[in-house]
């Protein structure tokens, strides 16, 4: 084998042994990338431990064991109250209701962090670029020396010199202990917490516009009925006094008239102020100023009637159903992935780093070959010593994942409490109101005889007096009854998880 020929193998091998480094750097970052693992708990969904079937065994009065294991119909469940001003208070609600705006605006923030977080898994490129342009004085010394050892100093007059730069900088980090991938995995809980959130808003803000919607019915009825029966008392008051001038009665029964008139017309300005505070609240859960809707309430209708039995299905579908259950258990997904992101921090940092420049006096010179410059390699951060303070992060993080599970559970429990008490509400409620109306029709009839029975002469004024005295009272609280009933219908549908299931602004 000649000179020459040894000469080309030894540049073969060069440039093979060249290559097969280069195919081992890629081989070993595809290997890096390929057999990063995540550290930290992958998540799980809690298993929710729930009785098979509510305490009662039924839903509202009327159901049986098959009815109540059906899921209940939730959409749009205030429709059943077959009231459409209420239906079209609801919809302005849901789109002036402050909270609600501040929830969605939340839910912008959320998805916005997703954003920022899947960015990290991403090379990054910045690019620059600058002009300068310098000179000396106008009077600069230049010295130059002579072969023979001296040195001369001339006096003369500075050029401005150009320099263009221009270039670009990359960095990527090799996710390789998943950090960055559990921050995207936290930024997402976050997210689908926070529109469980806007939908928990909503939920309560539903029932809070039905409930406040049927008080103001309720105190409208009442007030009415304060009214007429005030009427009527003044009336039997007058009579009375003619009564007692013609020396029919004594003057007892005038007095006794008159009191219990004035005694009912007490109790008319605390109800006006029990109206009109409801009607202000509702219009501020509609975005608007509180008396904004007392024209549009001035005219009088019935307490809204809901329709029964209520399905109440099984346990476990409200935990599907009710968004502040959801919220908790996503929160609890984002401190899992929050425990994770923490421990890799302990863990070393690759960074692949490269830079690109070129630079001229001239702005065409940053084209030219000779004027670019570029660097490419991996950068490791190790850390070494930090007195504790990552491992001390893990652990916050991992008592910040204990605290959502405990809140996970609390918000379960919390769920199925609430169906139970407005379950049980509902269920006594409504054998109470039947127990009301009889009471009522009997003292009207007490109150008609009594009246009867006097002008005949045949029983004094005391009986008469006791007698619509019982009736009011009566008559009232069969209305408050039926506002209870009301308004524990709602406190239910809004239990099982039923809200606004129409378009939300997000």
């Amino acid at each position: 084998m000649n000179a020459l020929q040894r000469t080309n193998m030894k540049r073969q091998l060069n440039r093979t042994s060249l290559s097969n480094r280069k195919a081992g750097v890629a081989s070993l970052l595809t290997a890096l990338l390929l057999s990063g693992c995540a550290v930290g708990p992958d998540y799980r969904a809690p298993h929710a431990d729930v009785p098979a079937q509510w305490s009662g065994g039924k839903s509202a009065p009327g159901t049986n064991g098959a009815q109540a294991a059906e899921r209940p119909d939730l959409r749009q469940w205030w429709v059943h109250l077959s009231d459409p001003l209420l239906d079209t208070l609801i919809e302005e609600a849901v789109s002036g209701n402050l909270d609600v705006a501040t929830a969605a605006a939340r839910v912008r923030e959320a998805r916005a962090v997703v954003r920022q977080a899947g960015g990290a898994l991403y090379p990054s490129l910045n690019g620059t670029a600058a002009f300068t342009r310098s000179g000396a004085g106008s009077h600069a010394v230049t010295t130059t020396s002579s072969s023979a050892g001296g040195s001369t100093s001339v006096l003369g007059v500075g050029s401005p010199a150009n320099l263009f730069q221009a270039g670009f900088d990359a960095s990527w980090e090799i996710d390789i202990f998943g950090g960055n991938r559990r921050s995207l995995e936290a930024a997402q809980g976050g997210l689908d917490a926070a529109q469980w959130d806007l939908r928990s808003t909503l939920l309560t803000l539903v029932g809070d516009v039905a409930t406040h919607y049927v008080e103001a019915r309720g105190y409208q009825a009442r007030l009415a009925l304060a009214r007429a029966t005030a009427d009527s008392q003044q009336e039997t008051a007058r009579l009375t006094r003619i009564r007692f001038v013609a020396g029919s009665n004594s003057g007892l029964d005038a007095a006794n008239a008159s009191g219990e008139a004035q005694s009912t017309l007490a109790t008319i300005p605390a109800l006006e102020a029990a109206y009109a505070q409801s009607v202000h609240s509702l219009a501020v859960l509609l975005g608007r100023a509180p008396g904004a809707l007392l024209a549009s309430m001035e005219h009088v209708q019935d307490v809204p009637a809901p329709p029964l039995p209520v399905m109440l299905g099984v346990p476990a579908d409200v935990l599907l159903a009710r968004p502040d259950v959801r919220a908790a258990e996503r929160r609890y997904a984002q401190s899992t992935a929050r425990v994770g992101q923490a421990e890799a921090a302990r863990y070393p940092r690759v960074t692949l780093t490269g830079t690109l420049s070129t630079s001229g006096t001239q702005f065409g010179d940053l084209a030219r070959h000779s004027s670019i410059g570029w660097s490419i390699g991996p950068a490791v951060t190790i850390p070494l010593f930090d007195a504790g303070r990552l491992k001390a992060a893990v652990e916050i993080a991992d008592a910040q994942r204990d605290q959502s599970f405990i809140a996970y559970r609390s918000a379960v429990l919390t769920a199925l409490q609430d169906v139970e008490n407005a379950s049980v509400s509902l269920s006594r409620e409504t054998e109470r109101v039947q127990n009301l109306k009889r009471s009522a029709d009997a003292y009207g009839d007490a109150a008609a005889m009594a009246q009867s029975l006097y002008r005949s002469g045949s029983t004094g004024f005391l009986e008469v007096l006791t007698a619509e005295r019982s009736l009011y009272a009566a008559q009232d609280t069969l209305i408050q009854s039926r506002v209870l009933i009301a308004t524990d219908f709602i406190a239910l549908n809004k239990a099982l998880g039923g809200g606004w299931d129409g378009t939300e602004a997000n």
